[in-house]
Formats: structure tokens, C-alpha cells, sequence
């Protein structure tokens, strides 16, 4: 069976001392193509760029980012992720590991997954927190290109506090996923769904109320210093409205 690609982003933030975060490791391979942009004030800021497309049939993709205290790392991507089927069976894996230290914070801002017909992905994110570390993380995917019916999908996101499970959650859709992934308890027809999980040290003194927002989202404040925003929409477009307003709405 033929094998996949395998690739690895690396990115590592520090406090420099001078009010500013520097990246002592910033490296790429293959598809993944990490960039420095510009930023302002204490903010580093870096752009996955996609060096080729995929992921396909049986890749292998890996970020990991490391934020020091002190240090404040926006990480984003320059385009869409498309996972596309290839010409090699078998499903693609993205992994994601992030680690935040006290007094570090993280910004996860990419944009989109599409999910394209005939794909196989399975995306794992885990984050782990150090106390007092601070955290912004979106993800939003979309099932399926314009008149597209989507690839499968699977997408488990796992976020440890001080090495307490803080979310645990998994999601399926398209071919193959459990029945009813479509209906109206889950994404009740639409094709963007999409969370947000914030993390401020400030929510324990100042927990955030649980609300909905709109018909399609609602805001829900968790066991820890966090809240957790999910969302569905008929497209990218409005997922991602509804994602930067409650990010807005929070200050």
C-alpha cells in the first residue's frame, strides 16, 4: 500500500526581555511551511503556509507549538486546508499539540478544513495548559465543496488544565460516521460547524454566563477559567461571523 506524506511544523515562542516574543524555532517540512508576519506590540505572529496540497489519502501532518511565559504567539494559516482523497487509500491524519506556559499565550486562529468528497481525515488537537496560561482556539469545518457531498471526517479536540481534562470532545461526519450525524440533534442539515474555546485566568473570578447565540450557537462557560462557543451555519462565511462576534462580545 503506498505510504502518505509525513510532515512536521515546529514553532517555539519565547518572552526576549525587551517587551517582545521571539521565535528561537521555526521550522517546516514538506506541505507545511510555517512564516513569520508582521505583528504589533508583544505579539509574534506566524502563518502556516501551504507548500502543496493535501492533506491526502494516508498523510501524516504534525504542528507543534510551544509558548513560553511571557510570550504571546498568534498562529494562523495563509489558506484554507483541504483534505482531498489522493491517489493512495486509507485515511489522512492532522495532528495538532500546543502547549502553553503560565504567563504564555496562545492564539489558534487558522482558517477553514474543507472536508472535500471522497476524503478520509482525521484531525487530533491537544492542548495542554499550564496555570494561568492564556488561550483563544478556533475551529471551524466545512463539509464539502459548492454542491459537494463531504468526505469523511472525524475531529477530537483534547485540552488539559494543570494536567486536568478541561474539554474532551470528538465529532464524525460524512460517510461511514454514526447515523444521525446529519439530523436534526447534530448539525440538523447545515455544512460549517465550528467552536471556540477561550481561556483567561479572569473567568474564575469573573465566570461568563451561559447564553445562545442566535439559533444556530451558544456560549457555555466550563469547570475551569474557560467558555466554549459552538456554532453551526450554512456556509464558512457565516460560521465565521458568529465565531468573531462571541469572541468580540467577550472583551
Amino acid at each position: 500500500m503506498t505510504a502518505g506524506v509525513r510532515a512536521t511544523a515546529r514553532i517555539v515562542a519565547r518572552a526576549d526581555g525587551r517587551g517582545a516574543t521571539s521565535l528561537p524555532v521555526l521550522a517546516g517540512e514538506g506541505p507545511l511551511a510555517p512564516r513569520r508576519t508582521r505583528a504589533s506590540g508583544d505579539e509574534a505572529r506566524v502563518l502556516l503556509v501551504g507548500a502543496m496540497s493535501g492533506p491526502l489519502g494516508r498523510d501524516h501532518f504534525t504542528v507543534e507549538a510551544e509558548v513560553g511565559s511571557g510570550a504571546l504567539l498568534h498562529l494562523g494559516s495563509a489558506a484554507a486546508t483541504l483534505a482531498l482523497p489522493g491517489q493512495a487509500k486509507g485515511e489522512a491524519r492532522y495532528d495538532v499539540r500546543l502547549r502553553v506556559a503560565a504567563g504564555g499565550e496562545l492564539r489558534w486562529l487558522p482558517e477553514q478544513l474543507i472536508s472535500a468528497g471522497g476524503s478520509e481525515l482525521c484531525v487530533s488537537s491537544r492542548v495542554d495548559l499550564a496555570p494561568g496560561a492564556r488561550l483563544v482556539f478556533r475551529e471551524e469545518q466545512v463539509l464539502g465543496r459548492a454542491g459537494e457531498e463531504p468526505g469523511r471526517l472525524t475531529s477530537r479536540l483534547t485540552v488539559r488544565l494543570d494536567g486536568r481534562p478541561l474539554l474532551d470532545q470528538e465529532v464524525a461526519c460524512g460517510p461511514g460516521a454514526p447515523r444521525g450525524w446529519d439530523g436534526p440533534a447534530v448539525l440538523a442539515g447545515h455544512r460549517a460547524l465550528g467552536q471556540l474555546l477561550v481561556v483567561r485566568p479572569e473567568f474564575d473570578a469573573a465566570p461568563v454566563a451561559p447564553r445562545i447565540l442566535g439559533e444556530c450557537a451558544a456560549l457555555t462557560p466550563l469547570a475551569g477559567p474557560a467558555v466554549l462557543v459552538t456554532a453551526v451555519a450554512p456556509d464558512a462565511r457565516r460560521l465565521r461571523r458568529l465565531l468573531d462576534e462571541a469572541l468580540r462580545d467577550m472583551g
